[in-house]
């Protein structure tokens, strides 16, 4: 008699890359995002969204995270049950923590610093976390509608 085993879809689908502390590796981490995103059950206005989150927060471990030749790692974590995307860039400086945007209308003018504001307008939740023995992990959170998620309307 042959028996088997129904095969049941994990709840949770993860990646996770290891990228240079460089433009190049920031760059690297929004490509990757994007074809992993296109495999998944995420709609392509999530994708849009995790995209731009990964590449301001790639390019901020690159920028403000490096610490040597020190990696940093790009986590993305798909909880299809909860309809939940979660990205994550963990970097080697845990002391640079990043500040929330300033509500200041004037530093719209200026040429860098609006990565957290376009992150915070992106993300459905955003934040960071210490990550031992000396780094740190900023992540975001996107909500998705899909099959067997908690949040189809």
């Amino acid at each position: 008699m042959n028996h088997s085993t129904p095969q049941v879809a994990p709840a949770v689908l993860t990646f996770a890359q290891l990228l240079s502390s460089t433009r190049r590796g920031a760059r690297l981490a929004r490509l990757l995002t994007a074809e992993q995103l296109r495999e998944w059950p995420v709609s392509h206005g999530v994708t849009e969204r995790a995209e731009q989150i990964v590449a301001e927060l790639a390019a901020n471990a690159a920028l403000h995270g490096r610490v040597g030749s020190r990696l940093f790692r790009l986590t993305l974590a798909l909880d299809t049950t909860a309809g939940l995307l979660r990205i994550a860039v963990t970097d080697a400086r845990g002391e640079c923590l990043p500040l929330p945007p300033a509500d200041d209308v004037t530093s719209l003018d200026a040429e860098s610093g609006r990565g957290l504001l376009l992150v915070t307008v992106l993300a459905d939740r955003w934040g960071v976390e210490p990550y031992p023995p000396g780094g740190k992990t900023v992540w975001a959170e996107c909500d998705w509608e899909g099959p067997g998620s908690g949040n189809a309307h």
